[in-house]
């Protein structure tokens, strides 16, 4: 991408949004585009069509989305399916109308069967049914990665849907019900900290593993993605599976290849923040999907490795959060 090219990051105030401007910022990209909710409402057809007529983008990010935990996936699960259905629906049909270069589709890793062999390559995408918690969210998603490998088949678009592992770092939503289970925990242990509670209730068993990658170093990935020369970029772009018989979605993991159980993810939350009390781990709540591991194997072969170590990225998160009580007040 030139560096006074016209890229539009859709949802630039979110967690993952946010990022990839800044990425962009450092890397001297000086024509980004950004629009917010009031500017700009992706659920809105109209609204998007005349967007896109105006601004006549030549990258698209597309990285806005309804998201939250497990509670929030519970308690809203029509607001999840149908929002995000909208606004890719809009966002990815523009791209085409409008001849967009290349559209990133920002994805999620509860696209993959709650069973599904770990870990867990593009490939094992549709092979399995899925957790239950976030089925309205992924099968949203799922739809978008099939939306872009339609247009891309139909109408030669280069659409390359992405899916990050469980994110965290600046900017996230510590919301203490819709919140993701590291800024909840961030949240628990520096509220019970400052109250002097003897100990923080964690939901679930503590057994489930997750991966999780820092904010940042997706944002890295993903402007790197964006940017491979066009041989390289078309080899992530899979097949016409109607033609080859290959399953091969445009779709690339993004993550770090390892992952923790959610008992040592607490243990390393409360020694962070530097709580002193005891961690009890209610049983009765539930721990979602087992285990979520991303075959990163693609992306690595592509070029482009994790460099932010869960360590270092909880420091900084933390910061993040104590930043964030400043500005609340």
């Amino acid at each position: 991408m030139k560096k006074d090219a016209r890229i539009y990051v859709a949802g630039h105030r979110g967690l993952v949004g946010s990022a990839i401007v800044r990425q962009l910022e450092s890397q001297g990209y000086t024509n980004l585009v950004t629009r917010t909710h009031a500017e700009l409402d992706l659920v809105d057809g109209a609204q998007v069509r005349a967007f896109f007529e105006e601004v006549k983008p030549e990258y698209v990010v597309l990285a806005a989305a309804k998201v939250g935990g497990i509670i929030a996936n519970s308690t809203y699960p029509a607001e999840f399916i149908y929002l995000n259905l909208a606004i890719q629906i809009n966002v990815i049909h523009n791209t085409y109308l409008q001849g967009v270069k290349r559209l990133l589709f920002l994805g999620s890793s509860c696209i993959y069967p709650r069973h599904a062999p770990q870990p867990m390559k593009e490939e094992h995408l549709l092979t399995g049914s899925l957790e239950p918690t976030n089925r309205p969210y992924a099968l949203a998603k799922i739809s978008g990665i099939e939306m872009c490998w339609s247009y891309n088949r139909q109408y030669g678009t280069r659409s390359l849907a992405v899916m990050p592992t469980n994110l965290y770092g600046p900017g996230d939503n510590y919301h203490p019900q819709n919140s993701h289970v590291i800024p909840a925990l961030i949240r628990r242990f520096h509220e019970a900290k400052e109250r002097g509670d003897a100990s923080v209730t964690v939901w679930g068993t503590g057994t489930p593993r997750r991966e999780f990658l820092y904010s940042d170093d997706m944002a890295e990935a993903c402007v790197y993605v964006l940017n491979l020369p066009q041989e390289r970029y078309e080899t992530l772009l899979g097949s016409d599976d109607t033609k080859t018989g290959c399953f091969e979605p445009p779709l690339v993991n993004i993550g770090v290849g390892y992952d923790i159980s959610i008992k040592e993810l607490a243990e390393l939350v409360k020694q962070t923040v530097g709580y002193q009390g005891e961690i009890a781990f209610d049983v009765s709540k539930p721990d979602g999907t087992p285990v979520k591991l991303l075959d990163v194997s693609r992306l690595n072969q592509a070029g482009w490795k994790a460099k932010t170590s869960l360590q270092d990225g909880m420091v900084a998160a933390y910061e993040d959060f104590k930043k964030s009580l400043v500005h609340a007040i």
